[in-house]
């Protein structure tokens, strides 16, 4: 029998950067041992580029990122989560749908990249910090015996990454 794939759903508002940004993350350094999806309480529509261009520096395949809304998540015979993160505070804030199963929630806040004024390269910045911030995070994720821990002890661990310094 092979090793479990934890899903986990990157929740935030837009579902433009951050989210995506931390799925790819956790899709890539995952290395199959998880599978990472994003979703957004009220999605924009559109991935923002400089979000694309992020996760293509570590190899994800963006050809069929979008921004979608996290009811595709809450169907009855939607895929169950393990875990659903919320990056963003206004996310983190909202009434989230009834998810499948008992995923553990964490809420793992950064600064909107998207938010930054001034020119491309202003922005690529911003989004270069909030990628690497993500990524800090998603190894430390990644660091866990995630296998061996009970819920308990996974939701303290998720909580302590939350609560660490980027």
């Amino acid at each position: 029998m092979g090793q479990k794939i934890w899903n986990v759903l990157v929740l935030c508002t837009g579902n433009s950067a951050r989210s995506i940004m931390g799925e790819a993350l956790i899709n890539v350094l995952g290395q199959g041992r998880f599978k990472a999806y994003s979703a957004g309480s009220q999605p924009m529509g559109r991935v923002n580029p400089f979000a694309v261009e992020q996760a293509q520096t570590i190899g994800y395949d963006t050809s069929t990122v979008r921004s979608k809304s996290w009811d595709e998540f809450s169907q009855p015979d939607s895929i169950v989560m393990d875990i659903v993160m919320t990056v963003c505070d206004s996310a983190a804030g909202e009434s989230c749908p009834l998810w499948r199963g008992s995923p553990i929630k964490v809420h793992w806040g950064f600064a909107d990249p998207s938010h930054v004024n001034g020119s491309d390269d202003d922005k690529r910045a911003a989004f270069a910090i909030t990628f690497a911030q993500i990524r800090k995070k998603v190894e430390a994720l990644m660091q866990l015996p995630i296998d061996q821990l009970t819920t308990e002890q996974l939701n303290n661990e998720l909580q302590a990454i939350s609560d660490a310094d980027v």
